[in-house]
This record gives C-alpha cells, structure tokens and sequence, in this order.
C-alpha cells in the first residue's frame, strides 16, 4: 500500500518486455467485455510487427505522468514506474510503483460498477470471464492471416 505496487508477468519475447527494460515505466489498461476481442488480438499479435492500435480499432491517449500511451476504450489505468524486474522461469516479473491511477467518470464509486463496467479476467488460451459465470472466448484471427501480415508472436 505505501507505495502502491503492482506486478505484471511479460515474456522476454514480447516486444513490450523490450519496451518497459529500456524506458522504465508501464500502463496498466483494465478492458471491459466490450473489447474482449480486441484484447484477444493485442495479446496475441507483436506490436514491433504491426500498429496495434490501429489493427484493433483502438485509441491511443497520452498518460498524465508517463510517456506509456493509454487506451481510451479501457476503463481504468494505472500508470507505473518500474522499481524491480525479476527473471522466473520463462517470463519477468516487472514491479512498478503506481503514480497515479484513474477511471472513466460514473463508473468507479468506491468499487466498480460491475452492471456497467464488466471487467475481464485472462482464464488461460482464448478464454475470459467476467464477474459472472458466463465464459467467453472471442474468436482468435486466422493463422494464414497473421502470416500474411508477419505479425505473429514467435
């Protein structure tokens, strides 16, 4: 709690893990259902291979305190200095201090308004669930369309 700390796990692979190592700092997005898809895909496909934004028909915003852009369509942001980074296993555990933290206005009072917000959480592969008992798995993007546009994640 003092100061508020977050962890993130990210591949060495990962462009984003390149990204944070050399400028230190890091957003954290919270999606809502409403782009579980689009969540789907920029977990999936490199950003050093293509504009994610743009592929995903999402919109990038200037952070208040790091140069990390944040998403609009998302609902809360937590923006992070990195203290630590630590190797286990096959990924980094990047530690970050969060400087400031905000949501989308009618949303957040206390807790979040789950009727309105529905915050997705990653179960593994394709699949998300949401604060209710209803699985979902967006389609993923075909294979021989990925290879066409050389943006898959090796």
């Amino acid at each position: 709690m003092d100061p508020p700390l977050v962890v993130i796990s990210v591949a060495p692979k990962c462009y984003s893990h390149r990204i944070i190592e050399e400028t230190g700092e890091f957003v954290i997005n919270v999606p809502t259902m409403e782009i579980v898809k689009q969540t789907l895909f920029c977990g999936r496909i490199s950003g050093a291979k293509c504009d994610k934004f743009k592929e995903a028909s999402l919109t990038a915003l200037q952070a208040k305190k790091v140069k990390a852009p944040i998403i609009k369509e998302c609902v809360a942001h937590l923006e992070c200095k990195l203290v630590k980074s630590v190797a286990i296993g096959d990924h980094t555990l990047f530690i970050g201090k969060v400087l400031t933290a905000y949501v989308n206005e009618g949303v957040f009072d206390e807790k979040f308004d789950v009727k309105k917000v529905k915050p997705i959480f990653h179960m593994g592969g394709d699949d998300f669930v949401t604060l209710s008992p209803k699985v979902v798995t967006p389609p993923r993007p075909r294979k021989s369309e990925l290879k066409r546009k050389n943006v898959i994640n090796n």
